[in-house]
Order: C-alpha cells, then sequence, then structure tokens
C-alpha cells in the first residue's frame, strides 16, 4: 500500500514507520480511530464490527497513512491477498476492492479508474448490507486467489504508520 521507507521507533522516519511491537494491535488501532471526528470515528467502528463479524477468519491489515487509515480484510498477511478494505480519512468512510477493476458490476457503483482498485462511498455502516454492494464483496470473496481460512480467528496486524499525515478531522 504505501511505498514509504519504513524505520525502526528512535531511528530518524522519513515518511513511515513500524509499530513498536510493544504496544497491542487494538490499542494502536483505538488510536487511530480516535483520531477522527466522533461521527467519523463511530462509522469506522461500526464498520470495522460489519466486516469483522462478515469475515471472522480474515486478517486485518492496518495501515496509518498520510492519507488513509485503512483496515484490509486479507486471507493471508499479504496486502496483495485483501479483499476488501475500509479506507477512512477526514471526508468519510469507503470501502475498497483491491481487485476491484476485475469484479462484475452490472450496477456500475464501483467507483474509480485505476487499472486495479475500485470503492464504494459508505455514507452509513447499513451500506454494507446493500444488496448491490453485498453482491461485490461477494465476488471479492470468489475470486481470492487464496481462499479465506475455515475454523480460525483471523488477527489485526499493524504494518505501518505514517509520520507526517493529512488530518482526520474536518
Amino acid at each position: 500500500m504505501s511505498n514509504a521507507k519504513k524505520t525502526s521507533p528512535g531511528k530518524s522516519a522519513s515518511a513511515s514507520k513500524s509499530p513498536s511491537p510493544a504496544i497491542p494491535a487494538a490499542k494502536l488501532i483505538d488510536g487511530f480511530i480516535a483520531k477522527f471526528d466522533t461521527a467519523i470515528a463511530k462509522q469506522i467502528r461500526a464498520c470495522r464490527a460489519v466486516l469483522r463479524k462478515r469475515f471472522p477468519t480474515a486478517n486485518e491489515i492496518v495501515y496509518d497513512n498520510y492519507n488513509f487509515f485503512v483496515i484490509g480484510y486479507c486471507s493471508t498477511m499479504r496486502s496483495s491477498d485483501c479483499i476488501v478494505s475500509l479506507a477512512a480519512n477526514s471526508k468519510g468512510v469507503g470501502l475498497s476492492f483491491y481487485w476491484g477493476s476485475t469484479l462484475p458490476d452490472p450496477h456500475k457503483i464501483l467507483l474509480g479508474s485505476g487499472t486495479q482498485n475500485r470503492f464504494v462511498r459508505l455514507p452509513a455502516p447499513k451500506t454494507l448490507s446493500d444488496p448491490k454492494v453485498s453482491a461485490l464483496i461477494d465476488a471479492a470473496v470468489a475470486q481470492a486467489k487464496v481462499p479465506l481460512a475455515i475454523g480460525t480467528r483471523g488477527i489485526s496486524v499493524v504494518k505501518s504508520i505514517s509520520v507526517k499525515q493529512r488530518t482526520r478531522r474536518s
């Protein structure tokens, strides 16, 4: 997701740093979400709860990048095995499809024009249960190169934290 140089805490950091292993991922994630305005933070938490319930065996790979706070739901620890991601900035929350350009989109709800990624805006957590969005999520699961595990619980891992970030508040 980020091509920024990663450094260890305590070293000079140019654009991002690796998180300290002493701080639990849950605490870091709570802190990332707390940077947002109350309404967006509430929306991130609610959408995360829906996706965690939908993907209990997925690994949550977290990036607190310059532009976005991202939680990817992945079948492995690789971001390229990401099925969907929550992406939030000061303007709102979206659902990103890592391989969205290859998804069937008969209702033309996917946004973006890049060669790979597509997204839908999530004005409210209930958007995740919209049949059109659910169909896209199901299609993303079906096309995953590595299927989700069965009978296990995914973990949350903070992959990077950008030292410099756009404001998370409007």
